[in-house]
Parts: structure tokens; C-alpha cells; sequence
């Protein structure tokens, strides 16, 4: 799950790095959309790492 979770950061990392240079206009608009999905996308890691934590009644819930 670590692995994962890095290399979905790494992603976002990069893509934002990659359009840092943008001004507004639909360049801009396409980032801000990346970011949310890449937000969502490890919020939604999180969850079902501390899902399978908890199944498995692991004594730290937190990923």
C-alpha cells in the first residue's frame, strides 16, 4: 500500500511541476482537475488501507 501511495504522490509531484509554468486559462483548469483527482485518488488509498487494517484488527488503524 506504501508503495502506491508514493507512487501516486510521486504523480502528483510531477504533474503539478509540469504545469507550475501555466497561466489561467484552460492549461490552469486542466491542473486544478489533476489535482482534485490525485487528491482523490489518495484519499481514496487511505481509506482502503485503514479498511484492511481494520478488518484485519490491526492494533494501528492509521496507514
Amino acid at each position: 500500500m506504501n508503495s502506491l501511495k508514493t507512487l501516486i504522490q510521486v504523480f502528483g509531484a510531477a504533474t503539478l511541476l509540469t504545469l507550475a509554468g501555466c497561466s489561467d486559462g484552460p492549461a490552469e483548469e486542466t491542473g486544478e482537475e489533476v489535482d482534485e483527482m490525485i487528491t482523490d485518488a489518495q484519499n481514496a488509498v487511505e481509506d482502503a488501507c485503514e479498511n484492511l487494517k481494520e478488518a484485519a484488527k490491526a492494533e494501528n488503524e492509521n496507514c
